[in-house]
């Protein structure tokens, strides 16, 4: 069974956009937007609203993420051994050089960014809404897998998760989850879920 990851506050220890938007980004405009998400905003909105407000070089963000965002424990193993897709809302600019610190190559389906002075755009790779959400979703991104398991944590996994053989989740995802009555699996990190595998 093909395993399916999303990114940020899950192979990450911490999501790595929330970090860069509060180190490069207007915190007031991120905490306006996060408030906002689900009842006014969709997700696409609020990370194109959040990273409109970054004006730093790309060059200087990549330095600091690969400086300063962590892998949860395990995950270079258990990608070595799965080979597992990450499926992200975040951008391939900012998750490729930790990929590539780490010493792990995967496939990864994310959004793009044109990161201007002006302020950054996100260059999404979908605005097709989903038929079950209604927005622009991951589940898109596996409609040809027959089966997988998907490992989560926010938002932006909920949709997907439902589709999924298997789901393994942890915080806002588990609780979603857990308040529908929907089955899963909670995990901490890598080498907890390797051993479930």
């Amino acid at each position: 069974m093909k395993v399916v990851l999303d990114w940020d506050g899950t192979v990450t220890e911490v999501d790595s956009l929330h970090l860069v938007l509060l180190e490069f980004g207007d915190k007031s405009i991120y905490d306006e937007a996060e408030n906002r998400l689900g009842p006014d905003l969709t997700l696409h909105e609020v990370i194109a609203f959040e990273f409109a407000s970054v004006r730093t070089r790309l060059e200087e963000v990549v330095a600091w993420v690969r400086e300063n965002v962590r892998v949860r424990a395990g995950f270079v193993e258990f990608a070595r051994v799965h080979r597992p897709l990450i499926v992200s809302s975040g951008f391939h600019e900012l998750i490729e050089p930790v990929l590539e610190r780490e010493g792990v190559e995967l496939e990864v389906v994310a959004n793009r960014l044109d990161a201007s002075p002006k302020g950054w755009r996100a260059l999404f790779r979908s605005d097709e809404p989903c038929a079950v959400c209604g927005e622009p979703c991951k589940r898109a991104d596996v409609a040809g897998l027959d089966e997988f398991a998907y490992v989560g944590d926010g938002f932006s996994d909920r949709c997907v998760a439902l589709a999924a053989t298997r789901v393994f989740a942890r915080d806002g995802l588990a609780d979603y989850l857990a308040r529908r009555g929907v089955a899963f699996e909670p995990f901490t990190d890598f080498r907890d879920l390797a051993a479930r595998m």
